[in-house]
């Protein structure tokens, strides 16, 4: 099975996210990326329809925008 992909920028909003996330699918089935920390992973978010963090992408490829943080636009400052 392929792995969900969750995005998120840090702040509280997307710890709390990311903490509700792994209790909820499993650490083993989701990737955490932190887009602040890893810059290089915004293109690719941006390009799978994330238009603001925290956000999770599912194996099927839907786009599953939480709680809104930030927009990408924010994100890339």
């Amino acid at each position: 099975m392929a792995k969900s992909i969750f995005y998120h920028a840090g702040c509280p909003v997307c710890i709390s996210a990311e903490h509700d996330i792994v209790n909820l699918i499993g650490a083993d089935n989701v990737e955490l990326v932190h887009i602040g920390e890893y810059r290089n992973r915004i293109e690719e978010a941006e390009k799978a329809g994330v238009k603001s963090v925290p956000a999770l992408i599912t194996p099927n490829g839907n786009v599953l925008h939480i709680n809104f943080g930030a927009s990408m636009d924010e994100v890339k400052g």
